[in-house]
């Protein structure tokens, strides 16, 4: 039976979200992203759907390929890059960019990607695969280009990772606003900094990716006996205290997005375990910025 290329944009269009999930979540940069799943789409064009059995499974496949080969690229320029490195958050407001919150970061939290992007190229690809969008081994194993042994083993040493830096009590979105609230409250000066000492963990981490493109911490902060001293230095520099902040929805949680008129200055989001602060994240590169659509 011969196929169109109506067959094509058909199969491809049902999975594009899926695509773009999984590319999201091995890249986590929204260009690279979208890059990978057009190349797919590209190759896609010139496959012969007849030897195609799982048509979802075989894009899985095909743009976590295109991801670990944009990985194997980016990370020579990463070498270069100033300072840590985070994901790049995504505006998940409905109404801001419906099309961009359903297709890519709705499901995906960035407390996610930071643990995702601590396991290897090859271990994040095959937990994607199989733990995410729960490809058989087999098909994870044929997309890696490794023996099945092998991915099992990659899969089990990712999820072991993840679990472990996971919070024992997650905050309930609840929760979540309350924090982001008191950080909001904060950075306004309507409440005292040193108050926050009761919502922060005593081992908290702070960290800054400006990518050397404003000011920000070159390593991460840790400790609340760092991290309060630091916060309060930042609220103090003139730049800073100009800033009018808010409170947006970004990769499906609330976190404080802070402007300089109408230019987005930097997006800041909290994790918490039992209801206490374990990690602050901050992005003010303003090329990672492009995706928050206020």
């Amino acid at each position: 039976m011969s196929t169109t290329p109506t067959d094509h944009q058909s199969a491809f269009i049902a999975h594009r979200r899926a695509l773009l999930g999984a590319a999201y979540r091995v890249l986590g940069t929204v260009a690279d992203s979208e890059d990978a799943v057009q190349e797919t789409w590209l190759r896609w064009q010139e496959v012969d759907l007849a030897t195609v059995r799982d048509p979802r499974a075989y894009l899985l496949s095909a743009v976590t390929r295109t991801a670990l080969n944009i990985v194997r690229t980016r990370d020579r320029r990463r070498e270069e890059y100033i300072g840590p490195w985070l994901p790049e958050p995504v505006s998940t407001d409905v109404a801001t960019d419906p099309g961009r919150a359903a297709e890519v970061a709705d499901e995906v939290s960035l407390a996610l990607l930071v643990v995702l992007e601590s396991l290897s190229p090859l271990e994040r690809a095959a937990f994607v695969l199989r733990e995410v969008f729960a490809l058989p081994y087999p098909e994870v194993a044929s997309a890696l280009e490794r023996s099945e042994a092998a991915v099992r083993q990659l899969v089990r040493r990712a999820r072991t990772h993840v679990h472990e830096r996971a919070p024992r009590h997650p905050a309930d979105e609840a929760t979540h606003r309350a924090l982001t609230t008191a950080f909001l409250e904060a950075a306004e000066g309507r409440t005292p900094l040193e108050e926050m000492v009761a919502v922060l963990s005593p081992e908290v981490v702070l960290t800054t990716d400006a990518g050397g493109r404003a000011k920000a911490a070159l390593r991460p902060v840790r400790g609340v006996g760092k991290v309060l001293p630091f916060i309060a230095g930042v609220l103090a520099k003139p730049e800073v205290e100009a800033l009018s902040w808010a409170i947006h929805e970004v990769n499906g949680r609330p976190a404080l997005v802070g402007f300089e008129g109408a230019r987005i200055d930097c997006v800041v989001w909290v994790e918490a375990d039992g209801g206490a602060v374990t990690r602050i994240d901050m992005i003010r590169n303003p090329e990672k910025l492009g995706a928050i659509r206020l």
